[in-house]
């Protein structure tokens, strides 16, 4: 089986990748890590703005890429076959994209427990990869603060 999970580096990124990590080894399976990192409404793609903020996005983009790898090598010296893949796009399509992309029968995400007012106003990653993903979800719950 093959597994995405998707990681944002928040509190709950370790227990999203503790189940991933456990349902890849209980089926032999294969995981892959994915972190979105969303254009910046103010500069997108590398043709405009003044170098400083390029190099800045760049920045960002390497140390997110070396995070993740962190993850996927101590992942992989586990025994577990892993890959780290950091794209840049909206959570939801990516995700989703990905998924297809990779024939992955399972997503695992995390749930950050904001709370209803909030995903309201500000949606929910969790919410949109539930209603359009082909494949079924598990999502980790946070904690509430």
């Amino acid at each position: 089986m093959k597994f995405v999970a998707a990681v944002d580096f928040s509190e709950i990124s370790s227990d999203i990748l503790r189940h991933a990590e456990r349902l890849a080894r209980s089926t032999s399976g294969e995981l892959f890590l994915l972190h979105c990192t969303e254009p910046d409404p103010y500069f997108v793609g590398y043709g405009a703005g003044p170098d400083s903020v390029r190099h800045q996005v760049a920045r960002k983009f390497r140390e997110e890429r070396r995070r993740l790898q962190a993850e996927a090598d101590r992942i992989r010296r586990t025994g577990l076959k892993v890959t780290a893949l950091v794209i840049q796009g909206t959570a939801v399509e990516t995700i989703l994209d990905e998924v297809e992309r990779l024939h992955a029968d399972m997503i695992i995400i995390g749930s950050h427990g904001h709370g209803a007012v909030y995903d309201i106003l500000v949606g929910s990653v969790g919410e949109g990869i539930l209603k359009k993903s082909p494949v079924p979800v598990l999502v980790v719950p946070g904690h509430r603060k």
